[in-house]
């Protein structure tokens, strides 16, 4: 099945999160929330997962204006782009990039939960459907490369088929008037032509 990465879909919009600076991770144990100056949001505006084809991109907008503030564009999730942090279920570390291929690590806050698990899910069922497609195309290909078993009569092949056939008398006896259902040794024969 050809992909059009023509097409873009909505995975999800948030109205209101909040963009924090972050300090550098000291250590592999992960980033935590409670480290950043979450009173104070370097940016607040709305934001969108939109995905194309395989790719999923994170939009952060003005929620008036609709002007990019950032974008990010996901491969994969998890992954090295959107990242949980340890401390909390409502912010994640973003990898933002601009179209000169600079990044940056943000982080990014939602304040409700709710609204942190739409978006968690969003990326997760994105990524499963992904994921889902590319098994699809394997066994398609795989499908399509195994001979094909041929059922089909050959011209002068003959089938018999027994229908009723049975020693027992009860069988080839009705039990109201004594007749005969089937009689005993009949066979009916298919001939292909």
């Amino acid at each position: 099945m050809a992909e059009d990465d023509s097409y873009e879909s909505m995975l999800c919009v948030k109205p209101e999160v909040h963009v924090y600076r972050i300090p550098p991770r000291a250590s592999n144990r992960g980033y935590r929330a409670a480290d950043w100056k979450l009173d104070e949001p370097a940016w607040s505006g709305r934001m969108k997962i939109t995905a194309k084809g395989k790719m999923a991109f994170i939009k952060l907008e003005d929620k008036n204006t609709g002007e990019l503030f950032a974008k990010a564009q996901v491969e994969q999730y998890p992954g090295s782009v959107v990242e949980a942090v340890t401390d909390s279920s409502r912010y994640f570390v973003i990898r933002i990039e601009d179209d000169n291929g600079r990044h940056a690590f943000i982080g990014l806050g939602f304040a409700d939960r709710g609204d942190s698990f739409d978006f968690n899910v969003a990326l997760q069922d994105h990524f499963k459907w992904v994921k889902q497609e590319g098994e699809l195309a394997k066994l398609e290909a795989t499908q399509s490369e195994a001979p094909k078993l041929d059922l089909s009569f050959k011209e002068g092949q003959t089938i018999k088929i027994s229908i009723g056939v049975s020693n027992h008398p009860q069988h080839h006896k009705s039990t109201h008037n004594n007749t005969r259902l089937t009689p005993p040794g009949s066979d009916l024969v298919c001939v292909y032509r």
